[in-house]
């Protein structure tokens, strides 16, 4: 009975969190943090943010991100089965007791990663992809130059202690807004609160998230928890609610408890001082081109998805402008591809943008109605 009641009162310690609290009062233990709305980076919140720090398992990000490039482009599969090498099979600190010769598919490496965060699985994947872990490592390390950040370096894929082995509350918010944004299919293996590895075997083993605001924070459903002597209690997390999705970075805590609560406080901050305006549906038409020897005269060009701008709750409702720069694309163009993009401007300054496309397929002219079209166009005197 008395555990009981002890593991209630932790239940109810986790979600308290104060409706109102001042920016100041955020991360009030942490070394260094940041809050982000997804989608346009917009700054919500932030503290020591170029600090350059130990960063622990949140280094599987970047990890995470070269797996899920490597499956969208077909050069490996969920089902592809793994053999565990002696050199993952040894990894220490978090892991999910791989064995030497051990078999096992990508899919279920992904969860071991995501869910409780397994050196062993990251190993696996390293090797599987490029050959071994240190050549992973300077993918790893082109891949954060390549998002433009310059306060990050790795020495290995894990985020084990290592000397100069580092990153910072901004470098890390820019790196789950990537893994977020163009690889949305991570969060099927995040938002997992519990699971199980080798299910029909004698060797059965139950995954538990090392997240715990998957379960105890409502819209939560990611992104990468760390935890090392030098790192301290680390943690990525991003929650949406009301059609907004925020990112929240907490570095340097000196307990899990308060990592947890400073990290819903941080979230609540952005969810009662933020909101989305928005300003244009999918499919509105933004503009309207000629296009020669095409089977359309004309081109409508339309938003991909919703365009919208992240405002302060409270704030007045400004009048924007919008800047559509197009591409120079070449026919044939399809419906979905993108053929530009539209800016929300606020006087000169760019707060958030859309991709353009087109409202039908359009096709080159065949040669026969190239013919056509060139014999009309001589006739019409229009060359």
């Amino acid at each position: 009975m008395k555990k009981i009641v002890v593991f209630c009162l932790f239940l109810m310690s986790m979600c308290f969190i104060p409706f109102n609290v001042h920016a100041q009062e955020l991360l009030e233990n942490a070394v260094s943090g940041m809050l982000i709305e997804a989608s346009t980076g917009k700054v919500i919140y932030e503290k020591n943010i170029n600090e350059k720090v130990a960063v622990a398992s949140m280094t599987k990000m970047v990890a995470q991100i070269i797996i899920m490039e490597e499956i969208e482009k077909g050069t490996i599969k969920w089902d592809d089965i793994v053999t565990v090498s002696k050199n993952a099979a040894d990894m220490g600190g978090s892991q999910i007791y791989l064995a030497e010769g051990e078999k096992m598919s990508i899919r279920d490496l992904m969860k071991g990663i995501s869910v409780a965060s397994g050196n062993d699985a990251t190993v696996a994947m390293a090797e599987v992809i490029s050959g071994s872990e240190e050549k992973f490592v300077e993918r790893m390390n082109k891949k954060v130059k390549e998002l433009g950040l310059k306060n990050t370096q790795f020495k290995n894929c894990t985020g084990l202690d290592e000397d100069d082995h580092y990153s910072t509350a901004y470098d890390m918010a820019v790196i789950a807004k990537e893994l977020v944004n163009k690889h949305p299919g991570i969060l099927k293996f995040s938002s997992i609160y519990e699971d199980y590895l080798r299910e029909n075997t004698n060797n059965k083993f139950w995954l538990v998230n090392t997240n715990k605001l998957i379960r105890f924070y409502d819209g939560a459903d990611g992104l990468k928890t760390g935890h090392t002597d030098d790192a301290g209690y680390c943690l990525a997390v991003t929650a949406k609610k009301y059609g907004l999705r925020l990112i929240g970075i907490v570095l340097g805590e000196k307990e899990s408890k308060v990592r947890n609560n400073e990290a819903m406080k941080l979230l609540d901050y952005g969810f009662n001082n933020v909101r989305l305006n928005l300003l244009k549906d999918k499919n509105e038409v933004v503009d309207e081109i000629k296009m020669d020897k095409a089977n359309k005269d004309k081109i409508k060009i339309v938003l991909k998805d919703e365009l919208f701008v992240v405002e302060d709750v409270g704030s007045d409702n400004k009048d924007y402008s919008y800047e559509v720069e197009l591409n120079n694309f070449k026919l044939p163009v399809k419906v979905g591809d993108v053929v530009g993009k539209i800016y929300v401007k606020d006087g000169n300054k760019k707060l958030s943008s859309a991709d353009l496309t087109v409202s039908e397929d359009i096709k080159p002219l065949s040669f026969i109605e190239l013919l056509l079209y060139t014999f009309k166009t001589i006739v019409n005197g229009n060359i």
